[in-house]
């Protein structure tokens, strides 16, 4: 293990560790280390097994069940108004959503959301047309089709950041089929990341809002 605590100088922001497929023993290693610098840590992907367990031998530990996010020397932010909206097409697209809102609010963003307005009620879509048009930027959770991205993108003049999830029955292909829907959008101004990586969302849209606001 390899730990890099330069990432903030460079990048503006913590290193975030990817809990899943780590073993236990590498795990705790990398949060004494953080421990033992009071540096604020972040780990994705980590099942609540498994933070159980961990909370045993370190109990300053937080974690955030939906999102399966781990904290270490969490800090308090005052959020300030971004402008980012995260959307979800149904609830089981909400952990992932949960895990692009807490992202951006580690960079010191507010996020305001709305969960479970998918195409199959499109009726949902606009009765939230007022709130979706007065976003700055859009992050989209889908999974299924995975059309409510080009759907949002078709209704408002901001950038839409869609995210694909694995959701859905055997030839979603446990995501691909709604990535290649994104990739293959008609809207302009979307943005595609990888399935499920709610947190590589949260970190496009905060470094965007960031350089902008330099």
């Amino acid at each position: 293990v390899k730990i890099d605590f330069h990432r903030r100088i460079r990048r503006g922001f913590p290193e975030v560790v990817f809990g899943e497929g780590k073993r236990l023993e590498d795990l705790k290693r990398i949060i004494r280390e953080y421990r033992k610098k009071k540096e604020e840590l972040i780990i994705t992907r980590l099942k609540k097994d498994v933070y159980e367990v961990l909370k045993r031998n370190f109990d300053e530990l937080e974690y955030d069940e939906v999102a399966e996010i781990l904290f270490l020397n969490r800090k308090r932010r005052k959020l300030k108004d971004s402008g980012i909206l995260i959307i979800t097409a149904g609830t089981s697209d909400i952990k992932v959503a949960e895990e692009a809102r807490i992202t951006c609010e580690l960079f010191g963003y507010k996020v305001d959301t709305i969960y479970d307005i998918g195409v199959a009620g499109i009726h949902r879509v606009f009765g939230n047309l007022k709130k979706i048009r007065r976003a700055k930027i859009l992050i989209v959770v889908a999974g299924m089709d995975g059309i409510l991205p080009t759907i949002i993108s078709g209704l408002t003049s901001s950038p839409v950041i869609a995210v694909p999830t694995s959701v859905g029955y055997g030839s979603n292909f446990k995501g691909l089929s709604s990535l290649l829907t994104m990739l293959n959008s008609c809207s302009p101004g979307i943005a595609v990341v990888n399935i499920d990586n709610g947190f590589g969302a949260g970190y496009f849209a905060s470094i965007i809002l960031k350089t902008v606001g330099k």
